[in-house]
């Protein structure tokens, strides 16, 4: 069992994604929530590593999946167990990133607000009383990270490796969560990351889509918690 878990939020958001199950959580683990510094995915995973505990658990969330998935390659000795939610562990398609580039050049004129809409979309979460609050709140920390913020990790978005090989190497304790509702990251591209690992456990939230920590905060935590007490040593080969 993993004694320290290390949380990587997502795509220009910050640990307040994952307050709740850093609470509950911190009761029985040492719990880490590591910015995402750096100019790339590879980056990333090198300044989680150079603060990380000697081992530990690792949960990511969208592009926190995709460092988390590269620190799982770099250090393999040091990772217990790995969670990704609402991951996508292939590449990004060229008109995905082609399409970054008009939203990115409307930022730099001043309209980074009205972008945001765009890169969270409504739909992208579950339908419910709470769901504009959950978008606000997620824009409010995209806000924080400003354009620069923005540009940096959309370029970081665009350019981030294929990390299907990772996976399927990986034979350890593995979570892939996803919402049902999630557009952006959706169940069927879960399903298919956790058929890449051999000894994944896939879990799809009904009443979540791209935000499951905040959609159905005790749900993803009552997940996490199963996953940390189990017992098993890392292989790789």
């Amino acid at each position: 069992m993993s004694n320290a878990v290390v949380f990587l939020p997502g795509f220009l958001a910050d640990g307040r994604v994952f307050a709740d199950q850093v609470s509950d959580l911190s009761r029985e683990y040492a719990v880490m929530v590591a910015p995402l510094v750096g100019a790339s995915v590879t980056e990333m995973a090198d300044h989680v590593l150079a603060h990380a505990p000697p081992r530990f658990a690792i949960a990511g969330h969208d592009l926190g999946a995709s460092v988390a998935a590269e620190v799982l390659r770099r250090a393999p000795d040091r990772v217990e167990r790995i969670a990704l939610i609402c991951a996508n562990a292939q590449s990004e398609p060229p008109n995905a990133a082609a399409a970054r580039e008009p939203r990115m050049v409307r930022a730099r004129s001043g309209r980074l607000g009205e972008v945001l809409f765009d890169e969270l979309p409504i739909g992208a979460l579950a339908s419910g009383p709470h769901r504009n609050a959950i978008r606000d709140y997620w824009i409010d920390m995209a806000l924080e990270a400003g354009v620069e913020g923005y540009l940096h990790q959309s370029r970081i978005m665009q350019r981030r490796p294929d990390q299907q090989n990772i996976l399927r190497r990986a034979r350890l304790p593995a979570l892939v969560i996803g919402g049902q509702h999630d557009t952006i990251c959706p169940p069927r591209r879960q399903d298919f990351i956790a058929q890449l690992m051999p000894r994944a456990q896939l879990e799809i939230i009904d009443a979540a889509g791209h935000l499951p920590m905040l959609e159905a905060p005790q749900t993803v935590t009552r997940i996490l918690r199963s996953w940390m007490q189990i017992d098993a040593p890392l292989v790789l080969t």
